[in-house]
């Protein structure tokens, strides 16, 4: 099997898209983030030392998403169109589920993108109330979707 990001004396390379047609690409991806009663009940009552948990991890997940060509050594640059986060109150767990979808129109996909996203805002998460909980658990976080491109389409 021939890895796309080694050329042929087996140097790393950021792969060339300049043939490939240009296509609507979208990526959905998702995580959790689990911890304790008094974390998730300090989030949604707005009570933490740091400020509005929710509303900082939603702008830091839109920022990670777009800075994931310079986190991420072989990811392309890209011209998104589209960014979209949704965080998902999980009472019973307790914790939250953040959903980040990226969108281009453009010659790759934009699947590290989405869970680049999904990752640095529940890091966010995270950071604004570990003086609470240090226990908090990041889980699976996943590609729930993409389409567009010549691989075509993927649904979890």
């Amino acid at each position: 099997m021939n890895l796309t990001h080694l050329d042929e004396n087996q140097r790393p390379k950021m792969v060339d898209v300049s043939e490939k047609e240009q296509t609507t690409r979208v990526a959905v991806a998702s995580g959790t983030i689990e911890m304790s009663r008094d974390a998730y009940d300090a989030i949604v009552s707005e009570t933490t030392k740091k400020g509005p948990v929710l509303q900082t991890a939603v702008i830091a997940a839109i920022m990670g998403t777009k800075q994931t060509s310079t986190l991420i050594p072989m990811c392309h640059p890209l011209n998104l169109s589209g960014i979209n986060c949704d965080i998902e109150e999980l009472e019973d767990l307790p914790g939250f589920k953040l959903t980040v979808t990226a969108k281009l129109t453009g010659q790759t996909g934009v699947e590290m993108e989405a869970l680049t996203g999904t990752s640095v805002g529940l890091l966010t998460i995270y950071d604004m109330v570990k003086a609470i909980d240090k226990g908090m658990i990041i889980r699976n976080v996943q590609l729930e979707s993409k389409s567009g491109g010549k691989s075509g389409n993927f649904r979890r």
